[in-house]
This record gives C-alpha cells, structure tokens and sequence, in this order.
C-alpha cells in the first residue's frame, strides 16, 4: 500500500510536525509506504502554490491513499484533483477555532471551521483526535475519533533522568510547561499565576520551548511535574507523552485529557483558577516527593494508546477505504 502524507512543512525547526512524523514512522514499522508532501507558504497564495506543485506531482507519482493533516491541507490535496482516496486528519483548532480564553475563540478563525464544514464531500475518510473535534463531522458515515499514538520506543524509561546534561539542580522541585509560550491558547498565565501562589523558592516553572523531541522525553524524565493550561485542545500529544514517562501531571480539562489519565495516580484536573491549579500542582509535588512516578506508561498501553496499536487502526480504516473503491 503507498500513501502520500500531506501537511504543513512551514515549521523553521522540522520538516515536518513531530507528532505526523512518529505516525508516518509507525505506519512504515507495519510495512506502509509512507512518502511526504510538505504544503509550504502561508495564505491564498502559499497554499495555490502547494495545489499546482501537488498536481505536478501527482501526475509522476502514484499513490493508494492520500492522508492530508489539518484542514488547509485538506483543501491543498483536493483542489489537487487527484484521482485518489483523500484522508482528512483534523488536528484541532482547524475544527473548533483558534482560543483566545478560556470560552471565547477567535472570531477570524472561525473561517477554518467553515472550510472544515464546506471540505466533507470531497472526502473519503476523517480522522478526528477526540470526541470534541468529531462533533464538527457531519458526514458521519466517514467520521472516525482515532487518536494521535505514541512511540513508546521513543519514549523510553530512564528513571533517573538528565539533571546535569539539562543544568537542573538536583535539590529543587522543577515544573514543565511544554507549550509555546507566546500561544494564548496555551495559557501559560495559568501557571504562572499557580507558581506565584505557591510561593516556594524551590519550585520553579520550566518553558523551554521550542525543544527536540528527544529534548522533551529528558525533561519529562528529570522534572517532577508537567502542568497543561490550555484553554482548548483536542487529544494533547504532550499529555500523552509525561503519560509514557511516567511523570505527574496536572492539566485543565479539555479534549481528552481526562479519558487519556483516567485515575492514574498522581496526575490531577486542575479548574482554570490559579489557586485550584496551585493546588493541584502541590498535591502532584507531594506524590512525586512519595513515589517518584506514575502508572501512566501503563495506562496508555491499556487505552491502545501507543502508536503501534494507533498505526493498526489506521491500517484498517486505509484498507476499508480501497476495498469501497474496488
């Protein structure tokens, strides 16, 4: 089977996403023929741009599926015109809108959810993250809630973690916020605020952002918690990944956080009020201090989390598709 992977190659620091790329991996691992198409340029002209050259190409080249990931992509694969199979992967804001706070998206964004509505017959397949994106699906006879995996030969164990090579001192308790801080759906206000509210000279909030993928399993190795403050998100890889390193965590409730870390020990839903989150960071601190670390590793493989089992389904639903062709 060869499919063509279509996405976003704007990024300065990837080729192309992590997260699309560790799923591009383990459909390779399983034998799929998995090629990259990056979408590059921003706007009305950067995406036309990206349907001429996708037509040039496909013209060449000849592929089973087409597996696009977010929905401008979408777009950029089906004004391509191919004569194949499109896939859509919803990625999240591409579906509910850009967030500004905790219950106001941005009103500009909301033309991407449009777009979202008016691409669904051009599709063969959607692949929404999590239940909250699958409710923009219309077409529920292509609609499918699989979430993003993860490689847990990637995210290997490495108990004591990397405190000298990351300059953290051994005697402090550290707090990572992973995300990008200048992202206000991000909300790293939050944690800022619940830090202040500790007020413990010992605690100290890390945002290290933007990091390798290898960088990030070092720090959710050596810190003690991870804290996610996002005002909006549908299936956050970066849960799932302090869930694969077995770190606390505290995050407020959105997507499918609260699914993915169950009653997992040591991890906590947090309200969007900086003494709840203080709190709740505390209580992770004071598990962390007892036990070190968590389950989660454990819980993710029970949920078919990692991305083998992510990878199957994929597989599946590519072969479901062909099979209706033919």
């Amino acid at each position: 089977m060869k499919v063509l992977f279509v996405a976003s190659g704007n990024s300065k620091k990837f080729d192309m996403s992590p997260f699309i790329e560790a799923q591009m991996k383990s459909l390779q691992d399983k034998g799929v023929d998995v090629d990259f198409f990056p979408v590059i340029g921003k706007g009305l002209k950067g995406y036309w741009r990206s349907v001429i050259k996708l037509k040039a190409f496909l013209k060449n080249h000849e592929y089973d599926i087409i597996h696009a990931h977010y929905t401008l992509c979408g777009w950029t694969a089906v004004l391509a015109r191919p004569n194949t199979p499109i896939v859509l992967s919803l990625m999240g804001s591409d579906a509910y809108g850009y967030y500004l706070s905790r219950k106001r998206p941005q009103f500009l964004s909301r033309y991407i959810t449009v777009l979202t509505y008016v691409i669904q017959p051009f599709l063969n397949a959607i692949i929404s993250k999590s239940e909250n994106i699958d409710k923009y699906v219309y077409r529920r006879k292509i609609a499918n809630v699989i979430p993003n995996g993860v490689r847990l030969d990637q995210f290997q164990i490495y108990e004591h973690g990397f405190h000298q090579e990351l300059g953290l001192n051994p005697n402090k308790k550290y707090v990572l916020f992973l995300g990008d801080q200048s992202d206000a759906r991000k909300n790293v206000k939050l944690c800022e605020e619940a830090i202040a509210v500790l007020n413990d000279s010992n605690v100290e909030l890390l945002t290290p952002y933007p990091i390798s993928h290898n960088d990030v399993v070092k720090y959710l190795w050596s810190v003690d918690v991870f804290v996610l403050s996002a005002f909006m998100e549908g299936s956050p890889n970066a849960v799932k990944e302090a869930m694969a390193c077995n770190c606390p965590i505290v995050a407020t409730e959105v997507g499918d956080v609260k699914w993915v870390i169950g009653d997992t020990e040591g991890c906590y839903i947090a309200d969007f009020n900086a003494n709840d989150f203080a709190s709740k960071i505390q209580m992770a601190l004071n598990f962390a201090e007892r036990k070190k670390r968590t389950l989660g590793r454990l819980r993710l493989q029970e949920l078919g989390l990692d991305a083998d089992s992510i990878a199957q389904k994929i597989i599946v639903l590519y072969e479901n598709i062909l099979k209706k062709k033919s």
